[in-house]
């Protein structure tokens, strides 16, 4: 059995590389909140919330696998991205022990978009006030 894989494992890249793979054809992977996913996302983005806000707070969705499994091909090309790098992090290790092959996790996530003009015409200080978590 293949050892565990950890964050180390996870292959990062920054937005401008992540921009160059989706326009090869790689799938981008939205893993934030269905809330923050509706109020902006990468054009084409895919939503599968990796957490869930519950009244308990934010949760680990239980059915993230299954739910990334009746979707997508362990051969497909993933490009995973949150609001700002940790969630999609978690989750690009959790797809690897899945046994997904080629996933990679967008460094800065959806702010970092933002910040770099990547989200086209639409007003950045007006995306980054969906960007709860921001430094």
């Amino acid at each position: 059995m293949a050892a565990m894989k950890g964050p180390e494992d996870v292959a990062s890249v920054d937005v401008y590389t992540a921009k160059g793979l989706l326009s090869i054809g790689h799938r981008y992977l939205d893993v934030r909140t269905i809330e923050e996913f509706n109020k902006s996302h990468v054009e084409n983005a895919m939503n599968i919330p990796f957490m869930l806000i519950t009244e308990e707070g934010r949760v680990k969705n239980p059915e993230f696998l299954t739910q990334i499994s009746s979707t997508l091909k362990k051969e497909d090309h993933l490009v995973v991205g949150c609001n700002s790098g940790g969630r999609a992090l978690k989750a690009c290790v959790d797809l690897l022990n899945e046994g997904f092959q080629h996933v990679t996790n967008m460094e800065g996530g959806y702010s970092s978009w933002v910040d770099s003009g990547l989200a086209g015409d639409k007003p950045s200080d007006e995306l980054k006030v969906a960007c709860k978590f921001r430094p």
